[in-house]
């Protein structure tokens, strides 16, 4: 007995202490208790402080989130079609994503940027990428739809991008993946010294927010990462990190790792733009589509262009001009004060920082240790500010807290390193779960951070959320930084692989937002503005149906005549005038998807009646408690039938006259 007590004693010891050790977690259970959760709570009704616009990596997307509470709250689609809302079906959003090579309803979607004036976010617009295709694209943040996307030519792959100057002169582009250009570029791929050349897009902002392509450099054959645009002194340049300068074509893993240093690659924008102004610019060859979207037609139009303007630094000599960095750099930023430019060799076991100020005294004293395929190279000591050293294993990007301290992600050692960046000291250090990649604090790429939290995006989330089979979701962890140690908050799961992400407060966005698209602003040439102007037309073998839609009927909602084979285009125009009253729209045996119709907009669904028979269609987004009953009928008939084509809603027939015609 008295050994059962022992046991029984001994067992419920163990349990207290483990019981002990539970009620006492530490880490990041301790994140979402406390003064940690108010600082997250965002109470029913009210809003969050901050739009985080997210890339989304694989899915070709953006992700609008809020902050401080991790909600999601849209979905842009920028380079994929889109079944929610029928962007990429709808035929008035189909020529988005046309491309040179055709229709590309896909793109790996990296990286952010959003529209600045004199340095700070002003609201406007947002930028992304695309990698695989390379394009970039504009969203417009007063509808948060993609209003341009521009193909870019002479571009092995566009993953350094879209990066932007200071008043959003130009949003800018360097290739990721050399390749050979011009006239033959069938060439051996062991001839990738001779013949593989990258490029950086200067692509033009107009006051509208339309781009296009003011020139183009050329470069040596290397691969670029990231960039950042210089600000305050250094306004006018532009930073790139590249590597493989080993020029390697093979085994990368081991064949682009060979030097100890790779480079920052420092551009003089303003100085290509004298060469421009004084005719010395190339004009070459190329195909590349510009899609836009006309808001008074809500319709996309795609054009493809034939031509670019190159400048070679090989031949403009102060163009271009390398500063040696840890091999392997994969960030490049550059501080508030537009001083500082951080590169980080994420093979490294320190972090340089260089100074501008330094840079152009080497540049004016040529002080170069020679050159780099012809392009002058600066001596590293002679560019560098110091060295944080020991800050972590694997750095990756680094942000900015507007009170003179740099945050940077550490993708091996799986944390956050905050230090100073005038003493280079490491002030603090948190885990992130796992793997992160990006990190982003609210206005950190900007003159003027906000400070107060950062974002880290993770590769990996083994163990932090329910298992979904053999992927998990991906991952982004919140961490206060208003003092002087970072403490993480939350953690919310994101759609596809976020990548990077600015984040900016909702003050400059809310009050531009628009509501409505006015009926008496629509020009679109298939709209029906009122019950009144519905019909239905032949036009050969095409039918075009001229729709309305509000709540809670389709008009016409019975149509009659179609033959079997004729393409059926329902041209729906939404009627209403009142905030959040979408209506969709979706029609049996459709080869696509539904069309989402926003208040005083017109969107086009097209439809092959290929079988006889009666169709339903209905509306697809819920609008009102007779939702349900919003829907109509489209008879198909025989081609040789001599059905009459006609319509109609809320005639009542004979029901005796309903035999086969």
């Amino acid at each position: 007995m008295k050994t059962i007590n022992r046991v029984l004693f001994g067992m419920l010891a163990v349990a207290a202490a483990f019981s002990a050790q539970r009620c006492k977690p530490s880490g990041p259970e301790q994140a979402l208790t406390g003064d940690a959760a108010s600082k997250v709570y965002v109470a029913p009704g009210k809003y969050d402080e901050f739009y985080n616009v997210v890339s989304g990596g694989f899915n070709g997307q953006i992700g609008i989130y809020g902050l401080p509470s991790g909600r999601l709250f849209k979905i842009i689609p920028v380079f994929s079609t889109f079944p929610e809302n029928g962007y990429g079906y709808s035929e008035e959003s189909k020529p988005m994503l046309n491309t040179s090579h055709g229709f590309v309803p896909w793109d790996d979607l990296h990286h952010i940027a959003l529209s600045t004036t004199q340095g700070e976010h002003d609201g406007r617009w947002a930028f992304a990428n695309g990698n695989n295709t390379p394009r970039v694209a504009r969203i417009d943040l007063r509808t948060f739809k993609t209003a341009e996307i521009l193909e870019l030519p002479n571009s092995g792959g566009n993953h350094s991008s879209p990066f932007i100057t200071e008043n959003t002169e130009y949003v800018v582009a360097g290739t990721r993946f050399s390749v050979p250009m011009g006239d033959n570029t069938d060439v051996p791929i062991s001839s990738y010294k001779k013949n593989f050349r990258g490029t950086v897009s200067f692509i033009k902002v107009d006051t509208s927010g339309r781009m296009n392509i003011a020139f183009q450099l050329v470069t040596p054959g290397v691969n670029f990462d990231l960039a950042r645009a210089g600000k305050g002194p250094s306004h006018g340049w532009f930073f790139f990190s590249c590597y493989n300068t080993e020029q390697a074509y093979t085994l990368l893993e081991v064949n682009a790792s060979q030097k100890d240093k790779d480079f920052i690659m420092a551009v003089n924008w303003k100085k290509a733009e004298e060469y421009l102004k004084a005719g010395k610019g190339k004009t070459v060859k190329a195909e590349y589509a510009h899609n836009t979207l006309d808001e008074s037609t809500h319709t996309a139009t795609s054009e493809i262009l034939r031509e670019v303007l190159q400048l070679d630094p090989l031949e403009l000599k102060d163009i271009i001009y390398f500063i040696p960095c840890p091999k392997s750099p994969h960030g490049c930023d550059v501080d508030p004060t537009g001083e500082y430019i951080i590169g980080s060799g994420k093979l490294a076991a320190l972090i340089p920082v260089f100074s501008f100020a330094k840079v152009q005294e080497a540049i004016a004293k040529q002080d170069f240790e020679g050159d780099f395929a012809g392009i002058p190279v600066i001596k590293y000591e002679s560019a560098l500010y110091g060295e944080v050293q020991k800050p972590g294993l694997g750095p990756l990007h680094t942000e900015f807290d507007g009170k003179g301290n740099a945050y940077t992600s550490m993708f091996v050692s799986s944390e956050i390193v905050k230090w100073n960046i005038k003493d280079l000291a490491v002030i603090d250090r948190v885990p992130t779960y796992y793997s992160i990649g990006h990190l982003s604090v609210p206005g950190g790429p900007t003159r003027k951070p906000h400070g107060k939290y950062v974002v880290a995006y993770n590769k990996i989330t083994k163990d932090r959320y329910l298992p979904t089979g053999p992927e998990l979701t991906q991952s982004a962890q919140l961490y206060d930084i208003s003092g002087e140690k970072m403490k993480l908050i939350l953690d919310f799961p994101t759609t596809g692989e976020p990548h990077y992400a600015e984040a900016i407060p909702a003050g400059l966005i809310t009050p531009r937002s628009v509501k409505i698209f006015k009926l008496e602003e629509n020009k679109h040439p298939y709209a029906a503005l009122g019950e009144a102007k519905t019909k239905v037309e032949r036009k050969g073998n095409e039918v075009h149906v001229y729709m309305t839609a509000i709540r809670s009927h389709l008009t016409p909602d019975n149509i009659e005549g179609i033959k079997q084979g004729d393409d059926v285009y329902f041209h729906v125009t939404n009627l209403e005038q009142d905030w959040d009253v979408p209506h969709g729209f979706a029609v049996k045996g459709a080869l696509n998807a539904e069309i989402l119709i926003m208040p005083g907009e017109t969107q086009t669904l097209k439809w092959k009646a290929d079988k006889v028979g009666i169709f339903p269609y209905y509306c697809t987004d819920f609008c009102s408690a007779l939702h349900q009953e919003m829907q109509g009928y489209a008879r198909v008939s025989a081609p040789g039938n001599n059905v009459p084509l006609k319509y109609s809603t809320g005639k009542i027939e004979d029901q005796t006259s309903g035999a086969a015609q």
